[in-house]
């Protein structure tokens, strides 16, 4: 394992060196946040697919593809829809927009007051998904070092802590290109032929396997329409996912890149799913599907390409911890703090807020390293911010996006009863239900209807304004506040 081991070392090594490498470059506020909104296509489609490609899509992906075959792709598979929808539909006016977080697109869209509670929902969303990347490096370093969860979660989280403090999204940026270079070469270009070869070939797969294996739809219909609902809407409108749309330097690469970055998921996931099931023909009585993925790297892997696969699941889950940090930091200063204490924030290219930026991303960090540490059951945390972020949230943004006659106080109502209703029915029916998504959700829609028919429409000239900055010929400050209108 030597071999194996200084791979992963030089990968480690080389993470931090990008963080210290960033930092030179972040030195303003967008900068810092948003890659000072220039990433050109290959940057922009390499980093959106290395964030949205976590440790539950290559692991889990796989884990998947072991318990139901080739439907076990879904997951994943709506994760890429999720991606594509956004970029075919949304990222270009997304970007137009030049805010920072979805909270200041909704007091943008609406006239204001949307902010704090909107971001309360996104905060929590982005630091349980920030939780659960990094107690996957527990996972991940037991497999090659033998180690204790609670070093493994420290050291993980303190690697994406420190290169996400230094540099910022440039820092990120940087080392999501690397990870997504690990990730096609590991993943796609190493474990899956292997896999395939070792268990035989397609035909040696097929006549091992009971034929439900095989079948598209073999997951059941209504585990897909969950997947649907939670994972391509949640793409739509995650803080951590629109984050990154705000790096692009223009429409076309908002566009086409993320168009680019939503195929290559789309391979992944059916990937993922075709190692699973080789896996399931080497190793047929596994005690649980998420050890199909280190099984098949240690058991079948030669030297040097097992450290090289190991680091592709390590690229994985950082990707998506850093990506989920700095969208958890973002929205507690900018939506949270900042509106709390009352700031005035003008002029939004300030050098003086990256050290600011830095603070948060450090102290977020740190919580989340603790929360990882503490928490037991991940599957159920990721569930709860998933649900809270689609029945909340999903409403008022679309809604605001697509629906004129919107108001603010629709939009509060939504987020407000959709997410009491998700918590609630979460309660009746179990965190892991089906339910709660569903009902709150449509909660939700009829709150935003009910409400915004009832009121006044949103005045004139916060739409004005709206119109404005969708087409990208306003010059206002993204960070300047949008006055409230009555």
């Amino acid at each position: 394992m030597a071999v194996d081991y200084t791979v992963i070392v030089v990968y480690l090594a080389g993470m931090l060196a990008m963080g210290w490498f960033g930092m030179r470059r972040a030195r303003s506020k967008s900068e810092f946040l948003v890659a000072g909104r220039r990433l050109g296509p290959v940057m922009y489609s390499g980093t959106m697919a290395a964030i949205v490609l976590g440790g539950a899509s290559t692991i889990g992906g796989v884990g998947l593809g072991y318990q139901y075959g080739l439907s076990g792709a879904w997951m994943v598979f709506t994760i890429g829809l999720g991606l594509l929808a956004l970029s075919v539909f949304f990222s270009a006016r997304i970007a137009r927009l030049k805010v920072y977080t979805v909270s200041e697109m909704l007091d943008l869209r609406y006239g204001g007051r949307a902010g704090v509670i909107s971001g309360v929902v996104m905060w929590a969303y982005t630091l349980m998904l920030a939780v659960t990347s990094t107690i996957a490096y527990a996972t991940i370093f037991d497999v090659l070092f033998d180690m204790n969860r609670t070093v493994a979660i420290i050291l993980g989280g303190s690697i994406v802590v420190a290169y996400s403090t230094l540099g910022g999204m440039w820092s990120i940026t940087l080392t999501d290109m690397v990870q997504f270079v690990v990730k096609t070469i590991g993943v796609l270009l190493l474990l899956l032929p292997i896999a395939v070869v070792k268990a035989g070939g397609f035909s040696e797969m097929r006549a091992k396997l009971p034929t439900s294996y095989f079948d598209p739809l073999g997951i059941g219909g209504e585990t897909i329409f969950t997947y649907v609902l939670i994972y391509t809407f949640g793409m739509l409108i995650g803080q951590d996912i629109w984050q990154r749309v705000f790096t692009a330097r223009g429409d076309r690469t908002a566009k086409w890149g993320g168009t680019v970055a939503g195929t290559y998921c789309l391979a992944y996931a059916l990937a993922g799913a075709v190692i699973g099931t080789a896996a399931k023909v080497l190793y047929p009585e596994l005690g649980s599907p998420d050890d199909a993925f280190a099984t098949i790297v240690k058991d079948e892997l030669p030297v040097g390409v097992r450290g090289l696969v190991l680091a592709a699941a390590l690229a994985a889950v950082m990707s998506t911890s850093s990506g989920a940090l700095i969208a958890c930091a973002t929205v507690a200063d900018n939506d949270i703090w900042s509106r709390l204490r009352g700031a005035v924030r003008r002029g939004g290219e300030d050098h003086d807020e990256v050290g600011g930026n830095r603070a948060f991303i450090l102290i977020m960090g740190v919580a989340v390293i603790g929360t990882a540490i503490a928490l037991n059951n991940v599957v159920e945390a990721l569930t709860v911010a998933y649900n809270l972020l689609v029945g909340g949230l999903l409403v008022p943004i679309l809604g605001g996006l697509l629906w004129k006659r919107g108001t603010v106080q629709g939009a509060l109502a939504s987020v407000i009863v959709g997410g009491l209703a998700v918590v609630g029915l979460m309660a009746g029916y179990g965190i892991l239900a089906n339910e709660p998504v569903y009902y709150g959700l449509l909660a939700s829609l009829a709150a935003y209807l009910g409400v915004s028919l009832a009121t006044r429409p949103t005045d004139e000239a916060v739409l004005a304004t709206w119109r404005e900055r969708l087409a990208g010929r306003s010059p206002e400050l993204a960070s300047e506040p949008v006055p409230a209108h009555q």
